[in-house]
């Protein structure tokens, strides 16, 4: 695999900006932003309910 350094990522990042655009990678990273923020709730929220399960469980069991 190959080691990118600074110049090469900056290479990559001018061609990326000119087929994109600034506004257009701007949109991309908002909606990859939301994307990531509705997942982590999701992870959340799952093991909030999967806790609050196990507490009920155990509760019937005593």
């Amino acid at each position: 695999m190959p080691n990118f350094g600074v110049w090469e990522w900056l290479v990559i990042l001018i061609i990326v900006l000119v087929i994109f655009g600034a506004s257009r990678l701007k949109d991309i990273g908002q909606g990859l932003g939301g994307a990531i923020n509705a997942f982590r709730r999701e992870v959340k929220d799952g093991r909030e309910e999967a806790v609050a399960k196990e507490k009920t469980t155990e509760e019937g069991e005593a």
